[in-house]
């Protein structure tokens, strides 16, 4: 399994994991508000990194 399989399989166990313990707006809050700070605490030249990736994975 890949690196990145691993952490997709890893992200969903969370997922359900939160879903048993949390109403369902605070499992939704956490999924979302997560990858939201850590994208705020990237600098200008990392968020620009960062797209310019992804656009070049989505073939753009």
């Amino acid at each position: 399994m890949s690196k990145n399989a691993k952490i997709a399989a890893g992200g969903v166990a969370a997922g359900i994991i939160l879903l048993i313990w949390l109403p369902w707006w605070a499992a939704l809050l956490i999924v979302l508000g997560v990858p939201a700070a850590a994208y705020l605490t990237l600098d200008s030249g990392q968020r620009r990194r960062l797209r310019r990736v992804t656009r070049k994975e989505l073939g753009r």
